[in-house]
């Protein structure tokens, strides 16, 4: 797992992957060293489909950007102005390759978690990289309500195997916590800011 912080990179293997989100055709290439390699995941693509476009507005960051599926969709899709953020060197350069090739407007940069944050977002939408272990998946998940408006919300995909039930509890405790959806264990979570 340390691809997900170190920049001393397993041996590049580019890849293109044609994925359809809500009927469109997005062509990504991928590589060794990022999440989801073989193409859209079934979390991200469950969450992709969940999300309420009609209401997706404002500012909107992309939280673990990895190739940029999450921000390249939300950017192309609304008229939201989106930000994307991962620590990972070779997926950033992924992001920005794969933005240009899907003609999508975002602002790509390196933040280790929130440090390279200064704004606040009306949505935060992540695929959260529950691998880091629960310390630092909590700092992120819970430190986000420092970095949402009034009323914004964090809208979040996680496998019940990987504590989702847990984690949807202890979110009700700083935000007003709903699960959207379930599908095939993945649970589609929005937490809106109190």
């Amino acid at each position: 797992m340390s691809h997900y912080f170190t920049n001393d990179y397993v041996k590049s293997e580019r890849k293109k992957v044609l994925v359809k989100i809500h009927g469109r055709d997005y062509n990504f290439i991928t590589d060794n060293g990022v999440f989801s390699k073989s193409g859209l995941d079934f979390g991200t693509r469950t969450l992709l489909e969940n999300i309420p476009l009609e209401e997706i507005k404002g500012n909107v960051l992309d939280f673990g950007c990895g190739y940029g599926p999450i921000g390249i969709f939300v950017a192309r899709e609304t008229k939201a102005k989106v930000d994307m953020i991962d620590i990972n060197e070779r997926s950033l350069n992924l992001a920005k390759e794969n933005a240009e090739i899907n003609k999508a407007e975002v602002n790509i940069f390196k933040s280790d978690i929130y440090e390279n944050i200064d704004k606040k977002y009306d949505y935060i939408i992540t695929n959260p990289p529950i691998r880091v272990g629960k310390q630092i998946l909590y700092r992120i998940l819970f430190e986000a309500n420092n970095y949402l408006q009034d009323n914004g919300e964090m809208w979040l995909v996680v496998n019940k195997k990987q504590g989702a039930d847990s984690l949807v509890r202890d979110l009700k405790e700083t935000y007003d916590t709903e699960v959207i959806t379930k599908n095939k264990g993945f649970y589609i979570i929005r937490a809106k800011k109190h």
